[in-house]
């Protein structure tokens, strides 16, 4: 089943034309994709390959700097004498992989106190890198952050409800959204072998937290989706000018089971790889409910999404602080 993994062109809903026959049709796709897959590509997604690719040279020299280098971005529990908890970088003795977990770029040291989560942190990025490198960083946080917004917005318009309620959910410094540079180095073994197929992985079976996860996977690859009738395993197949698109946990309460989290995994190579996910996440603050998208008013307390994030995130050796 080569093309199990949909592609789908949503240049029109970058024209943010979301009343158009042609976007209604896009849309439609999209649906039918989180429905049946929960994992999807798509192109014409106005992101430029060179962004894409700039972004990739920064995480590489990054991840090939000496580890007193990296160490500076760490969390506590891994330097301490940084305050730093939820973001910067985790050392590959964690979980066979290294990591770099970028927050909203718009906090600052003179306003991240302001926020009432332990997950908004202000971290130093000129420890590590030039200004020009902070600025593509940046740039790119921007651009993906508006694109995760187009495809929530696509999802509220099935609802037949006002795009801007999007807003409730999202706010930018309140948003727990993230990049995350994933770097796989020479792995001299797996993590783990597959209980079910024993297949030997490079990052173990699980589901993502937020709504969507938007990745860049380079060219080795390695993604895999089950599929959820008959739990066979499917590559995702490497595109250049594509985004990988999966539904999380958020949007599977959100939408009361409708758009189901998806299992994926990554197998286990003995060559040096990179993934760049962008986890589309709500604000700290929004009060989580299944009402939401039926826009029901609910008597329900409801959860705020810091929590229902740390109860989802348990399962993560990289994020037991």
């Amino acid at each position: 089943m080569n093309n199990y993994i949909p592609t789908i062109n949503i240049s029109s809903l970058i024209e943010n034309n979301f009343n158009s026959k042609k976007s209604f049709q896009t849309i439609k796709k999209i649906e039918r994709a989180c429905i049946e897959v929960g994992f999807f590509q798509i192109i014409g997604h106005g992101i430029n390959i060179k962004e894409i690719n700039n972004i990739c040279n920064i995480g590489n020299k990054f991840f090939n700097s000496p580890e007193k280098n990296k160490i500076k971005l760490a969390p506590k529990k891994w330097n301490k004498k940084n305050k730093n908890i939820y973001r910067g970088y985790f050392p590959n003795s964690v979980n066979g992989k290294e990591g770099l977990d970028l927050g909203d770029f718009k906090i600052t040291p003179s306003n991240f106190y302001k926020y009432n989560s332990s997950y908004i942190e202000y971290l130093n990025l000129s420890k590590c890198f030039n200004k020009s490198s902070i600025k593509c960083l940046s740039n790119y946080f921007d651009n993906i952050f508006s694109l995760s917004e187009i495809l929530f917005k696509g999802i509220i318009k099935l609802y037949k409800k006002d795009q801007n309620i999007s807003n409730q959910a999202f706010s930018r410094m309140k948003t727990l959204s993230t990049l995350r540079f994933n770097y796989y180095p020479n792995q001299t073994k797996p993590i783990e072998i597959s209980k079910q197929d024993g297949v030997a992985l490079g990052c173990e079976t699980h589901v993502d937290s937020g709504v969507f996860t938007i990745l860049y996977q380079d060219k080795k690859g390695g993604l895999q989706v089950q599929n959820r009738k008959n739990k066979k395993w499917y590559d995702v197949p490497y595109n250049r000018n594509a985004l990988i698109v999966n539904t999380g946990l958020a949007l599977e309460y959100l939408s009361k089971g409708k758009f189901k989290a998806t299992n994926h995994r990554v197998l286990w190579n003995k060559t040096k790889r990179m993934s760049v996910p962008f986890f589309f996440e709500p604000s700290y603050d929004f009060k989580m409910h299944p009402s939401f998208l039926n826009g029901i008013k609910s008597n329900k307390k409801g959860i705020f999404f810091q929590n229902f994030l740390k109860n989802s995130l348990k399962k993560f050796i990289e994020y037991q602080r």
